[in-house]
């Protein structure tokens, strides 16, 4: 086969050691630590081997600080995904398999994954990090609605969210010392469908004190999550106007507010993602979509935006990007697996299907 990449190096990466090859050789594979100063040496070994272009293969982060490096360092780099550079049975080992994806690079059987800009991963991660603090804010609420079934407060049957206005003002007066029914059912707001009698029979206590500690713990839980949540979305909001205002063709665009669209409690606060959306996808008003939320547009924001989805040939290869299209296994002209494949961070369940 013809070569492709003469200067081409393949990289194994490991969570202790990084194996790297840079021919076929025995004396052109080395093995480098993880530590800063073992990334630098690497790239400096590589300039000494005339390298131009590397293909790594990895598993979870671990790739990410060494890419970093040898990017500011001038390399062209690829990310290759395991099961397109999986060597033959029996010639399993780190040597063979840096050799192996050198081998592939070079001679151009291998294609980078996706990988987004610099201020998209940073998004990408104030986004998922908060993504992390909701699931955990959501079990604490769990955890909170069985102390109070326990305590024999059954709020979770008069309010539709024990977390939303009238359930917390209950539950932090529960949490000081208050037990009286009417008391408690009065504080209900008044877009509340159930009345005060209503909820005030639902609120007879068995005034047990350990479950009534533990619900206090898991509501200080819960007010710690919110506070995070809220430092992470002003970390979103300045993250996207950084993004916004460093394009002139981003910033050009305005929209007006869309008061008809509902807005999730869980949605970032303080934070115009019908505008920033409108110009983050450069005069593409995503949200006229039948049945594209603010969720759905963020999620587009932070794992792809414009300039990933420019990175793609074809809408069919952003579609398989995506997960949406069937991976056929085929065998004597028959579909044997026409199951989509997994993997994908993004929830694509909140994508609207044409």
């Amino acid at each position: 086969m013809e070569i492709v990449h003469p200067h081409a190096a393949g990289v194994d990466i490991g969570s202790r050691s990084h194996w790297v090859a840079v021919g076929q050789s025995e004396q052109d594979v080395r093995e480098f630590g993880v530590f800063n100063q073992d990334l630098f040496a690497m790239a400096e070994w590589l300039k000494e081997r005339h390298i131009k272009t590397v293909a790594m293969e990895s598993t979870g982060t671990y790739w990410q600080n060494l890419y970093a490096v040898l990017v500011a360092m001038g390399f062209y780099v690829i990310l290759c995904n395991g099961k397109f550079t999986k060597n033959i049975k029996g010639k399993k080992s780190d040597v063979m398999d840096c050799q192996w994806i050198q081998k592939l690079h070079t001679l151009g059987l291998l294609s980078g994954s996706f990988l987004p800009d610099g201020k998209t991963e940073q998004l990408r991660t104030y986004c998922r990090h908060r993504s992390n603090l909701l699931h955990a804010a959501a079990s604490t609420s769990k955890k909170m609605q069985k102390y109070l079934r326990l305590l024999n407060f059954r709020l979770d049957v008069v309010v539709k969210d024990i977390c939303g206005l009238t359930g917390l003002l209950i539950i932090r007066e529960i949490c000081n010392g208050e037990t009286n029914p009417q008391k408690l059912a009065s504080l209900r707001h008044g877009n509340c469908r159930k009345s005060e009698a209503e909820i005030a029979s639902a609120l007879q206590s068995n005034g047990r004190k350990d479950y009534l500690f533990a619900l206090g713990q898991e509501l200080e839980t819960y007010d710690h999550l919110q506070l995070k949540i809220g430092q992470c979305d002003k970390e979103i909001a300045k993250m996207l106007e950084e993004i916004i205002g460093s394009d002139d063709n981003k910033r050009e665009h305005h929209l007006d507010p869309k008061p008809h669209k509902r807005i999730h409690k869980n949605t970032p606060k303080d934070i115009d993602l019908n505008l920033k959306s409108y110009q983050m996808f450069e005069g593409t008003d995503l949200l006229a979509i039948k049945g594209m939320s603010y969720a759905t547009v963020l999620a587009l924001i932070i794992e792809v935006g414009i300039e990933g989805i420019r990175k793609f040939p074809t809408a069919k290869h952003f579609a398989s990007w995506l997960r949406l299209a069937p991976n056929n296994k085929v065998k004597y002209y028959r579909v044997k697996s026409p199951r989509e494949a997994t993997g994908l961070k993004l929830r694509l369940e909140m994508l609207p299907m044409p």
